[in-house]
């Protein structure tokens, strides 16, 4: 048999699977958010107060996706937006108490699954593998 080389089919595929083994994963634990809201959220534990603009720049994301992100954590009591105090046009993001206890119930579970995908493959492997997730990345940045 011949080996698939549909590249994007392959990827796809593949992100949709772990998306989906990761939202079971964290479902069965309880963890009320999914893991781009996850990823907002950790974000914002870094580094608290950023922008709709700044959050999506991390995420490589246009500002209505994150739009959506932040309504549905602020509904959850995750975050809080506040009025930036030198443009009120715009608002800062804040992770709120409950934002972090939730992220740090996610943060084991992503942690479990990241070493789960680990399993079976060599460090070099491992490093060749992230070595071509970045440089992919890299490559398409500007789209």
């Amino acid at each position: 048999m011949e080996a698939d080389d549909r590249l994007i089919f392959l990827l796809f595929r593949t992100q949709n699977k772990l998306k989906n083994h990761l939202r079971n994963q964290l479902g069965a634990a309880g963890v009320r958010i999914t893991v781009v809201q996850a990823g907002i959220l950790f974000l914002l534990k870094q580094r608290d107060g950023r922008t709709m603009t700044e959050l999506s720049q991390v995420l490589s994301t246009d500002n209505s996706a994150v739009t959506g992100l932040v309504d549905r954590l602020e509904k959850l009591g995750l975050i809080v937006r506040k009025m930036a105090p030198n443009d009120r046009r715009a608002y800062l993001i804040h992770i709120t108490p409950e934002g972090l206890d939730e992220i740090e119930r996610a943060k084991g579970i992503i942690r479990s699954v990241n070493e789960e995908i680990k399993e079976g493959f060599s460090t070099e492997e491992i490093n060749a593998f992230k070595k071509i997730l970045n440089n992919l990345f890299e490559r398409f940045k500007k789209d």
